[in-house]
């Protein structure tokens, strides 16, 4: 459980580096994101037959990051749109 919660740091972590621009998100927020990204590059990566869920592998590593990125791009657009509707 605590090796997810870092690799779900790691992950939001570096997505945040890839992501270009500023970031307005705390170090809950990119825990959360690298969390969920970890998760979702996991499922696809085992859609794909490179292991379980469970496991680090490379393929499900970079499909963490690469969806990580996309979650805080996401991210951004609804906060910003609740930002420009106060």
């Amino acid at each position: 459980m605590i090796g997810f919660l870092v690799a779900g740091l790691i992950i939001g972590a570096l997505a945040r580096l890839i992501k270009p621009g500023r970031q307005n998100l705390g170090i809950l927020a990119t825990l959360g994101l690298g969390l969920v990204g970890s998760l979702i590059g996991g499922v696809i990566a085992q859609a794909f037959g490179t292991g379980s869920i469970w496991e680090l592998n490379i393929i499900g590593f970079v499909l963490a990051v690469v969806a990580a990125v996309l979650l805080i791009g996401v991210a951004e657009g609804v906060a910003g749109k609740s930002r420009a509707h106060a």
